[in-house]
């Protein structure tokens, strides 16, 4: 059975496959599906890590009394706004390239090719400070970014390619966890290992490392879709196709002509957009300004600022799981539909977030078990957008969902340079709470906003354009009938 070709197969099974439009078909508990998203998981982790990093070891890269060792390099850098800001002026730009290219050729190699750079610029970041200064950091954080902007277009790619609909919040939010855990660790490795003997430069060693192992591994493991995969057993196969969609199957196979024009014109994918973008702001702002809060107003140490910085996103990464197991439950007890469970987890994210920064804003620096338990909240309570706009993008089109997060993602995190940027104008003396509360401030409004406005225009179901045929490939048919 294993040496039938595919097509040989397909035949062979096609009383499953019509069994299948008319009852569930099993499938392994844990199968070759959930190695792929395992191994996405790992790549979302260590990139985030890697990029997170920089947050904290900047503080120890320009004060020599964060670490213990004297012989520990220590550098007169310029603004920290434009360094923190630098990696979001490469990473925007690749977006709809990358998922355009994982929509036609496949992800698996672009993504490897962007994770070796990656390594390459990660581990030299030592020595371009040290002989390259501002100028060259910001380059390479450029660079870096670049190199990332291929990973959320081709990982939703893979995820609308390996991923039953019965299984989307949990299987997608489970790979878009990565974010969160490693946002966690890389705070933690990096305040702890910054403050020690060893300094900051180990830091991008260490990841540099796990990120060069990731590359490895995927090379050998990874696989576009179902259909490519060697050892994938026929049921788990078929079972993944057609809950997938018929066409699901034949269009892993070919090269798709997007449809740019119906994308660009959709009404809910540009709230999809806005509210991406709103989502992207506020963690950015948590991610930028954070270390720089629990350091200066909160006056904790790099080790605890590390700690606690990361621990919101610890939070969010817990909660990511209750929050994308209940959406799957409500929508597959057939409860709401799927829009409507993307807009109710949506709003609990965004508002539930606008809600804790707006009371932090009324409590007193000097309250510090209250002003943690707010930031750990609004940070945390983000995970029930894992289950809202994170995987909309497959629900409005499985076919072009690397294309349509690419779209998404670059323009959103236009909002993650400018947020950096805005809060260094607005806070202009580090230690004053007051000017704080106008980051937060602003941080909620975005977050209410958008989450508004997902409501009211966004949608759960497929888009009448993920179905249209490719007039490449209809005309190979006519003229093969012909």
């Amino acid at each position: 059975m294993g040496l039938m070709d595919l097509q040989s197969r397909d035949l062979y099974y096609s009383p499953i496959i019509q069994h299948r439009q008319n009852a569930k078909v099993s499938a392994p508990v844990f199968g070759v599906r959930h190695l792929q998203v395992l191994l996405l998981f790992i790549m979302v982790f260590a990139a985030l890590g890697f990029n997170v990093t920089l947050s904290v070891t900047i503080v120890a890269m320009t004060d020599r009394f964060v670490t213990i060792n004297p012989d520990v390099p220590v550098y007169e850098l310029q603004s920290k706004g434009i360094i923190l800001s630098a990696f979001f002026w490469g990473y925007i730009w690749p977006q709809v390239f990358a998922g355009y290219v994982a929509t036609r050729y496949g992800a698996k190699s672009f993504l490897i090719g962007a994770m070796a750079v990656q390594t390459i610029l990660g581990v030299l970041m030592p020595f371009t400070v040290a002989n390259f200064g501002f100028m060259g950091i910001c380059i390479s954080r450029a660079l870096q970014g670049f190199c990332q902007g291929f990973l959320f277009p081709s990982l939703t790619h893979q995820l609308g390619r390996w991923v039953p609909k019965e299984e989307r919040s949990r299987l997608g939010a489970f790979a878009f966890g990565g974010v969160p855990l490693g946002i966690v660790v890389g705070m933690l490795v990096a305040g702890l290992v910054s403050g020690s003997w060893y300094g900051w430069p180990l830091v991008f060693y260490l990841y540099g490392g796990l990120t060069a192992l990731w590359c490895v591994i995927f090379w050998f493991f990874g696989f576009n879709s179902p259909g490519e995969h060697p050892t994938i057993s026929d049921m788990e196969r078929c079972y993944i196709e057609h809950s997938l969609g018929e066409g699901e199957k034949e269009n892993s196979q070919l090269h798709l002509k997007i449809p740019w024009v119906q994308i660009l014109s959709s009404v809910p994918v540009w709230a999809l957009l806005i509210t991406q973008s709103g989502y992207i702001y506020c963690t950015s702002t948590f991610l930028s300004q954070i270390p720089s809060y629990m350091s200066h107003v909160m006056r904790f140490n790099l080790g605890y600022n590390g700690l606690l910085s990361a621990l919101p996103f610890f939070i969010l990464w817990i909660f990511s799981f209750v929050f994308s197991f209940s959406s799957d439950f409500l929508i597959n007890k057939g409860f709401v539909s799927t829009g409507t469970a993307r807009k109710i987890f949506n709003s609990i994210g965004l508002v539930g977030c606008a809600i804790c920064l707006t009371t932090l804003s009324f409590v007193e620096a000097n309250r510090i078990k209250e002003s943690v338990i707010l930031l750990v909240l609004a940070v945390g309570v983000l995970a029930s957008c894992m289950s809202g706009w994170s995987i909309n993008h497959i629900d409005l089109s499985p076919k072009y969902a690397g294309a349509l997060m690419g779209l998404t993602n670059g323009l959103a995190h236009i909002a993650a340079v400018v947020s950096p940027l805005v809060n260094q104008l607005v806070v202009k003396d580090q230690s004053n709470s007051r000017q704080w509360v106008v980051v937060f401030l602003m941080a909620a409004t975005v977050a209410v906003v958008t989450a508004i406005i997902f409501v009211v225009f966004g949608s759960g179901e497929v888009q009448s354009w993920n179905d249209l045929k490719d007039d490449s490939e209809n005309d190979k048919k006519k003229n093969i009938l012909q």
